[in-house]
């Protein structure tokens, strides 16, 4: 257990929200930062984030702030808890944490197709330390303090081992890798073949669709890895097969949620809207498609969805392509 600091998450949706209270339980100072102005008033009155986690009020040393230099500045830790696409533009807009940043963002950039970590190496350097936040996890489960394993992924051992014991509770186990690369790319991935399992499930496919298209997920994800450099290994990780399980099988997965609507015919806008938060597999998508294509890597179902998300072709179509690709060894 670590001594009591003050911790900066910055981001205030379910993810963000549900470390913010799993930490502030600890007895830590948490600030959990938004630059909405009616969502900062909402949670400061209702002392809970009724948008994300209504079932779940804030602790006592929980509070909420929209100064984000201030957030920066006054903290031990940051954690960055945006979604991908606005990863980039709150690191351009914040100042330097003093100790170092860790997020838990899972994605890439949408605008260069670039692992997170590239964006934070380019603004403050090779030797910043940085930590990467994955693994299987729920926010719901998470604010509820329900037994959770996560990931830190990390070149820089000191820093890894603080964020480690941060969030290391009677509830969280937290295990370390350097692997910073493989954790990435794993949980972009995860949340493209969630979408699959979701609309496989919505169009009725049953249990051996959807466990075949986890397999053979698991494959592509293996196949970007090794273009990457890095371990394969990774792929059988929390990062890797834990978070897809969760993602592909399980309805509190908004990814999966959202495949489901549109196996059921619902057009993409409808479906999203009907998510009510951000689906971060309709980003990961193209991000995983561009990053195939320059790489040269077989990834059919990533492929495929992106087909749909794009709308080039609906998915019955996308399920007959993948069905009548040329029979080969596993």
């Amino acid at each position: 257990m670590s001594s009591k600091q003050s911790i900066s998450i910055l981001g205030a949706g379910s993810w963000g929200t549900a470390v913010a209270i799993a930490l502030a339980e600890q007895k830590h100072a948490v600030v959990l930062w938004t630059k909405n102005a009616a969502h900062y008033e909402d949670m400061q009155t209702k002392r809970c984030n009724e948008r994300y986690l209504p079932q779940n009020p804030f602790p006592p040393s929980l509070t909420c702030s929209m100064q984000l230099d201030d957030c920066v500045a006054q903290a031990t830790h940051v954690l960055i808890a945006v979604p991908s696409h606005a990863f980039s533009e709150l690191l351009t807009a914040m100042p330097q944490p003093k100790s170092g940043l860790a997020w838990l963002t899972k994605g890439v950039d949408p605008n260069s197709c670039q692992i997170l970590s590239e964006l934070v190496k380019q603004r403050w350097g090779n030797d910043y330390p940085t930590a990467i936040i994955s693994g299987p996890s729920f926010a719901r489960e998470v604010a509820l303090g329900l037994p959770t394993a996560l990931v830190v992924a990390s070149l820089h051992p000191v820093y890894q081992q603080q964020i480690q014991d941060l969030l290391h509770t009677p509830s969280l186990r937290v295990y370390l890798s350097e692997d910073v690369v493989g954790v990435q790319l794993c949980g972009a991935i995860k949340n493209i073949l969630a979408i699959a399992c979701g609309i496989s499930d919505g169009i009725g496919y049953g249990a051996n669709a959807q466990a075949a298209l986890i397999t053979r997920g698991l494959a592509e994800m293996r196949r970007l890895l090794q273009a990457y450099h890095a371990r394969s290994e990774t792929c059988l990780s929390l990062a890797g097969v834990g978070d897809l399980i969760l993602t592909c099988t399980d309805n509190q997965s908004r990814n999966r949620r959202f495949g489901l609507l549109v196996g059921q015919g619902l057009d993409l806008q409808t479906a999203e809207k009907n998510i009510g938060q951000v689906v971060e597999g309709k980003y990961n998508a193209e991000q995983i498609h561009t990053l195939a294509q320059k790489h040269q890597i077989d990834m059919p179902i990533c492929a495929e969805v992106y087909a749909v998300l794009s709308q080039q072709r609906s998915p019955q179509e996308a399920v007959i392509r993948l069905m009548n690709r040329p029979a080969k060894e596993e």
